[in-house]
């Protein structure tokens, strides 16, 4: 298995986990995973990388149904295929919003989800890509009411 996914994304930045380190999950991907990783890496994280100037911070990527499970996942997650990823722009190039909207103005995507934080910036942003044929180009907005995550279409 090689250790780059692509150009700028890691395999160990793709199947990093605390929860799965800190309980002992293993969290390697199959074979389909691991070229699903590669195919979002190349049509979505590569071109909005460029577009950014600079590092994008990956929260969540590849995620094993077991480590999916411990920590609340939903049971139909396209983490657990390697068709999703979470990111956040910590480093400060771009904003959460703006990098939402240069996906959704320029990039082919299957979901993407606008994942709380406020009307301005969400937290973060989780984006999926399945294949240009079957991308659904879903767009929601992800909030808690009464603790409990909510997702409306947007």
């Amino acid at each position: 298995m090689s250790d780059r996914i692509s150009e700028h994304v890691s395999l160990k930045e793709g199947i990093k986990s605390n929860t799965a380190t800190r309980l002992s999950i293993n969290n390697t991907p199959r074979d389909l995973d691991l070229v699903n990783m590669k195919t979002i890496a190349e049509k979505v994280f590569e071109p909005l990388r460029e577009w950014v100037g600079g590092p994008i911070s990956i929260n969540s990527f590849y995620r094993s149904p077991k480590l999916n499970s411990a920590i609340g996942g939903s049971t139909v997650s396209q983490h657990c295929i390697g068709c999703a990823m979470d990111i956040d722009d910590k480093y400060g190039h771009k904003t959460n919003a703006e990098m939402f909207e240069y996906i959704k103005c320029n990039l082919d995507y299957d979901q993407m989800i606008w994942e709380f934080g406020d009307d301005e910036n969400p937290d973060w942003v989780h984006v999926s890509y399945i294949t240009e044929d079957t991308n659904r180009r879903r767009l929601l907005k992800a909030t808690k009411i009464n603790g409990k995550t909510n997702y409306q279409v947007i």
